[in-house]
């Protein structure tokens, strides 16, 4: 898959999670085997560019692959200035956030939102495709709600628009992420334009990342909650997709390798006092069987550094 100048390496990207795809998650799927990472959303205000959260989801040094930040407003010059003020940050491609269900988000007419109003949405993608020279990419969900599925209009004005390639989320914003993802929508947007189109919702395993890819005819899959505690579920699908053959589980002692590796770039990023207060859902994620249940509970109560990690060293030592 091409987007811009950039070719992917394979069919797997990392989707845009608030509070999850930081730089230390980015890059752990990035280095098993997701082909592009991108950003969590930035806001399209620039009063808040110069808070702590704001500067850390902009700064990019240390990044292992293709910079895509993803940008979230609903003003077209706003959202121009930011997509530009990201690019000089470092960022190679702009992904416009049209596809968030958050409440927060969408009471300012923002992500999901925006989808019902499509000559908004036709204004906001020429504006920031002009103000920019990198590619600019979008992420939508199929419809506002069941009764009102327009992705397929949505899809058609984001190429006339310059859009570069499209992510499509297979639910509306009414579904937010409830019942199951469907793929007749993203089917029909991917057979009604020529870009690119990359499918994401419930996809988490590699029968389901194969189903889905031969099933929409898409040129990529979006993977984001199903990535959440198993980074590594990139290479297994890979793998997959190359030989039709599942990889065996996990072994433990890479498992304790990566968990202890994500702790210590969670406390580099953040700083001990946010950071270990991060690392507890990644923790719970990576440990989500219900018999991990105290030791969840458990790890939360720790207020240092030295303690998660010792904790996570026991509990490896003791299977």
């Amino acid at each position: 898959m091409q987007i811009g100048p950039y070719q992917l390496k394979n069919q797997l990207i990392v989707a845009p999670m608030a509070g999850v795809t930081d730089q230390a998650f980015r890059n752990l799927c990035l280095r098993y085997g997701a082909a592009m990472a991108v950003s969590e959303m930035l806001s399209c205000n620039p009063e808040v560019w110069d808070t702590d959260k704001s500067r850390q989801r902009m700064a990019h040094s240390g990044e292992e692959g293709i910079r895509s930040v993803q940008i979230a407003g609903a003003d077209p010059q706003l959202m121009a200035e930011a997509a530009k003020f990201n690019v000089e940050q470092g960022a190679q491609i702009i992904d416009i956030n049209m596809g968030c269900p958050a409440k927060k988000v969408n009471k300012k007419l923002a992500g999901s939102a925006l989808m019902q109003n499509p000559e908004l949405v036709r204004e906001i993608l020429q504006t920031v495709v002009n103000a920019v020279d990198v590619p600019v990419t979008l992420k939508i969900r199929t419809g506002w709600d069941p009764e009102h599925k327009n992705g397929v209009q949505i899809a058609q004005i984001a190429q006339e628009s310059g859009i570069v390639a499209l992510a499509v989320h297979g639910r509306t914003r009414q579904c937010m992420y409830k019942g199951e993802a469907e793929y007749d929508t993203i089917k029909a947007i991917k057979q009604s334009i020529s870009i690119p189109v990359v499918a994401n919702g419930d996809i988490n395993t590699p029968e389901q990342a194969r189903f889905v890819l031969d099933y929409t005819g898409v040129d990529a899959v979006m993977i984001g909650r199903g990535a959440q505690g198993q980074p590594w579920i990139f290479r297994e699908i890979q793998h997959y997709l190359e030989t039709g053959t599942k990889l065996a589980p996990i072994l433990l002692e890479e498992k304790r390798v990566i968990m202890l590796e994500h702790l210590a770039k969670l406390y580099a990023l953040y700083g001990d006092y946010k950071g270990l207060r991060i690392a507890r859902k990644h923790i719970g994620w990576y440990l989500n069987q219900t018999e991990q249940r105290q030791f969840r509970a458990d790890f939360n109560q720790l207020e240092t550094v030295a303690e998660q990690c010792s904790m996570v060293e026991r509990y490896f030592d003791e299977l």
